[in-house]
């Protein structure tokens, strides 16, 4: 979970990106532009993943979602740095104004 400016989850894709070969992140749209607090799911392994497969199901979601991968992940990170155990800190608390 983050919002704007999205600098936790920036650093959790870096991480994970320093580890395995091959990422997704799977969002809202409006919470991967920043425009609201969310859930992000990253998928990370050493194998190709089917990112049209996951692509095609997130956006027949009931709540439809948005794939990135690839160079526009790598973008959306904006040269974030790997999180080490020493600056690992928890997601940040959604906003009072979610729950509302």
């Amino acid at each position: 979970a983050d919002g704007p400016p999205l600098a936790h989850l920036r650093g959790q894709i870096a991480t994970a990106a320093a580890r395995f070969a091959a990422l997704a992140l799977v969002a809202d749209p409006a919470v991967l532009r920043g425009r609201r607090f969310g859930n992000a799911i990253l998928v990370a392994a050493d194998h190709p993943l089917p990112v049209a497969e996951l692509t095609r199901r997130a956006a027949s979601d009931p709540h439809p979602a948005r794939v990135e991968h690839g160079r526009a992940l790598t973008d959306f990170a904006g040269g974030a740095h790997p999180v080490t155990d020493a600056a690992a800190v928890d997601s940040p608390a959604p906003p009072e104004s979610v729950f509302k």
